[in-house]
């Protein structure tokens, strides 16, 4: 698909990572972000845009095609948020929405993420636009420190699962760092995945 891909909400962890995988391989995205100064220095075009500010986000969006929709940080107002960024995404042009979700967001899934990532996925379902989720799991850098007590418990005589441990073990580095599932893998598999999106309506995980 051609056209220019747009990256919204793009200051945060999640967000920089993916523009940055975006730039090394070529592509120039339109970063949108309330806090422009904060990816100033990665040195393409940068747009204001404010999910609480729905006007804002016109501006932003025109002449996008494709737009990765990174979810918003606030739990209690992402939900409306999300519903502008779909809403003037689709009055400016866009074709194509790639969103940011959660594991198995429907109900009744107990997670506190989960219901503002399954509203955002059904006004994606009636927007008219092609889309596509990518349902992340927890980065595995949040589990690092469970990961590193249940090591050592069992190295102290506790009673820990043997398979348990050695997936943990397996999944840290030498220095305790987390080997896979991180936020610097998610980043390369979103960025890759905005860029070759071909117009489905999908979820992926």
């Amino acid at each position: 698909m051609d056209g220019r891909l747009l990256v919204s909400g793009v200051s945060g962890q999640l967000g920089r990572l993916t523009a940055e995988r975006l730039l090394a391989a070529g592509a120039q995205p339109i970063l949108v972000t309330r806090t422009p100064e904060a990816v100033a220095d990665l040195g393409c075009e940068t747009r204001f845009g404010d999910y609480d500010e729905p006007d804002s986000l016109r501006y932003a969006y025109a002449g996008a095609e494709r737009m990765l929709l990174i979810s918003g940080s606030d739990l209690e107002t992402r939900t409306e948020q999300h519903r502008a960024a779909i809403a003037a995404a689709a009055a400016v042009g866009v074709r194509h929405v790639v969103y940011t979700s959660g594991l198995n967001p429907e109900p009744p899934n107990p997670a506190v993420i989960s219901p503002s990532h399954h509203a955002t996925e059904q006004a994606l379902g009636a927007s008219g636009l092609a889309w596509t989720v990518l349902r992340d799991s927890l980065y595995s850098e949040y589990q690092v420190p469970e990961a590193a007590q249940a090591i050592a418990e069992r190295a102290n005589g506790a009673v820990v699962g043997t398979a348990l441990v050695d997936a943990l073990r397996a999944s840290l580095d030498a220095d305790g760092h987390a080997t896979a599932g991180t936020v610097n893998a998610v980043a390369e598999l979103v960025a890759n995945l905005a860029q070759g999106v071909r117009g489905a309506k999908q979820a992926a995980e």
